[in-house]
């Protein structure tokens, strides 16, 4: 009796959580062993592993693959060492920390479509962006970033977005450091980079497994940058697993195909995670 009230109360979320994930993933996977075009939707049938076979055998697959790994590798990076840079920064108190600290995370308020279309007619456009501007004055020849650089600027774009996340998460682990443990480091001589070595990166170590788990889940599902600014062009060079798996399902109507897709993805991600929870975490608390 005493369990069934919690239980009774425990219901509701339950059965929230298996009709909002549970239930599309369950679709996801009938979808994947089935011939289902939305060209002919009528015609269905059961398709075994060629789904699979047809979306690995892409010609897309392998590029895709590869922009995925580079697009999380390099964002998870730049927004982790430079988080960590600037939470230690403006970790002690100065004038005009409130508001510094406000303009750092307000990037991350920006929505990902507006955040690409920024980019790509503000910074990025050869002709009238900051960044021809700023090359004209110097005598440099403008650089179409999007069409000579295109991989780097969706990797610019996602960083500058998920840079002040890494930073919250960073500042809000470093308000809860011993103080009294860094004066003492200090008073029997430890150098800051000791300090650092030692207490500070120690101490951030759940931190970046927070941070990495976070954007890896979410940065696996990178989407509107693309869409806005590139379209997985040119060729295949910003085409992603996620992209890839939009192309199949609302360009080429392949829901199968597209079914089989994500379910690669999801096996991914949980890879991934493993990985960065128990080797990366891990190594870092040493």
């Amino acid at each position: 009796m005493s369990r069934l009230l919690p239980r009774t109360l425990l219901t509701p979320a339950v059965l929230a959580i298996a009709i909002v994930s549970i239930v599309p993933l369950l679709i996801t996977v009938y979808y994947a062993f089935i011939r289902f075009s939305l060209l002919n939707p009528a015609e269905q049938g059961f398709h075994a592993l060629d789904n699979f076979h047809f979306f690995f055998s892409d010609g897309a697959f392998l590029p895709a693959l590869r922009n995925t790994f580079v697009l999380l590798f390099a964002v998870m990076c730049i927004t982790v060492l430079g988080g960590a840079a600037l939470a230690l920064l403006i970790d002690d108190a100065f004038p005009g920390r409130t508001v510094v600290r406000v303009l750092l995370i307000s990037p991350f308020l920006v929505m990902p479509a507006v955040n690409a279309l920024m980019w790509k007619n503000m910074l990025l456009n050869p002709i009238y962006g900051l960044f021809a501007q700023v090359s004209g004055l110097f005598g440099v020849t403008p650089i179409d970033w999007l069409s000579s650089y295109p991989l780097l600027s969706i990797i610019m774009m996602v960083s500058w977005q998920w840079l002040p996340f890494a930073c919250l998460i960073f500042m809000t682990a470093l308000q809860s450091m011993d103080r009294e443990q860094l004066e003492a480091a200090r008073i029997d001589g430890a150098s800051y980079l000791q300090t650092l070595r030692y207490l500070t990166v120690p101490h951030l170590a759940r931190a970046v497994s927070v941070v990495l788990m976070i954007e890896m889940i979410f940065l696996l599902s990178i989407f509107a940058e693309i869409f806005t600014t590139t379209g997985g062009a040119p060729g295949f060079d910003t085409t992603t697993i996620t992209f890839m798996i939009y192309q199949q399902a609302l360009q080429a109507y392949d829901i199968g195909a597209a079914s089989a897709g994500a379910l690669f993805a999801v096996l991914l991600a949980n890879i991934a995670a493993f990985f960065l929870m128990r080797v990366i975490g891990n190594n870092l608390a040493k």
